[in-house]
């Protein structure tokens, strides 16, 4: 009798001390459900292309000289000439290098920008019309100030680009022996596309094709007054390319308002 009081009394007991445990653990679950939850982690960094950089490209250059070759009837070099018109297409080519400075703004993944680019050539071309004339064409230094408008892709920007430009041309002229120079500076329209990555925050490359206009010109008279020859001057380019960019502001974002 006295073992299964005493078992009773044990079982009582153990009774009385677990409740108010399983109270207490009800009570922290509940309290637990009703504490705020923690902020979401950060989301994944996108790079900014916002800034001012500045930075060198080199690659090569070759273009079209579409001329005109006038000689009008008349005394040349001691003999007499009939008028005579030539055409011909001198195709200058070359390396081409230099520096440019540029400023991006970025509005979600639309990135516009203005940059200014000068660069110094060897594109060089000479031919011989005539068995009596002998020209070389040749434009040592070249410049644009261009507008660009791309999409970026985090690290990855493709671009279009295009604005104005402008190219200091050389024509020299001999003619019999005599020689005859003439120096233009042209201005003109170029427009193209590229790819630029960025290696980090502030390095970056690119790849980039542009065609550019430089219109048509004259020069005359060329060593002899009834000498002249008119021009028009069309140029491809394909350059590589490294931009440091300084500062590393993030991209501007447009909220809807409700």
């Amino acid at each position: 009798m006295k073992t299964k009081a005493a078992l009773k009394g044990t079982t009582m007991l153990a009774r009385i001390l677990i409740a108010p445990t399983c109270a207490l653990a009800l009570a922290g679950s509940a309290a637990a459900a009703d504490l705020p939850l923690g902020p979401p982690p950060p989301a994944a960094p996108i790079f900014a292309w916002g800034g001012f950089y500045l930075g060198g490209q080199i690659g090569y250059a070759w273009g079209a000289d579409n001329s005109q070759l006038t000689v009008l009837s008349g005394p040349l070099g001691g003999g007499f000439l009939p008028p005579a018109y030539v055409s011909s297409a001198v195709s200058p080519a070359g390396a081409i290098g230099g520096v440019h400075i540029g400023h991006n703004w970025q509005v979600n993944q639309w990135v516009l920008g203005l940059e200014g680019e000068v660069d110094g050539t060897t594109l060089n071309k000479s031919i011989q019309p005539t068995s009596y004339l002998l020209s070389n064409t040749r434009s040592p230094v070249q410049g644009n100030i261009r507008g660009r408008i791309g999409i970026a892709f985090d690290h990855i920007l493709v671009y279009a680009t295009g604005g104005g430009a402008y190219a200091a041309i050389l024509n020299a002229y001999n003619v019999l022996g005599a020689q005859g120079n003439f120096r233009t500076t042209r201005s003109g329209w170029t427009v193209g596309g590229g790819v630029e990555y960025a290696v980090d925050n502030h390095w970056s490359v690119r790849a980039e094709y542009r065609y550019s206009d430089f219109g048509y010109f004259y020069d005359g008279p060329a060593v002899f007054p009834q000498v002249f020859e008119s021009h028009h001057w069309t140029e491809n380019q394909v350059k590589a390319g490294f931009s440091y960019k300084f500062g590393a502001s993030a991209p501007a974002a447009i909220v809807a308002k409700n």
